[in-house]
């Protein structure tokens, strides 16, 4: 039995570690905001049959 325990504690402190990881890249990183334009040619909007 203490290897289970050991097993689902090593797992609950690597689950930990990445929950902990997400919330701060969540928290501390602001994303850049910025207009975006992309040309279409016309032969994409209606192609031909």
């Amino acid at each position: 039995m203490p290897t289970l325990f050991r097993l689902l504690m090593t797992l609950a402190v690597i689950a930990g570690v990445v929950y902990g990881a997400m919330f701060a890249l969540a928290t501390f990183v602001q994303p850049n905001q910025g207009e975006m334009i992309v040309r279409i040619p016309p032969d994409k909007l209606n192609p031909k049959k």
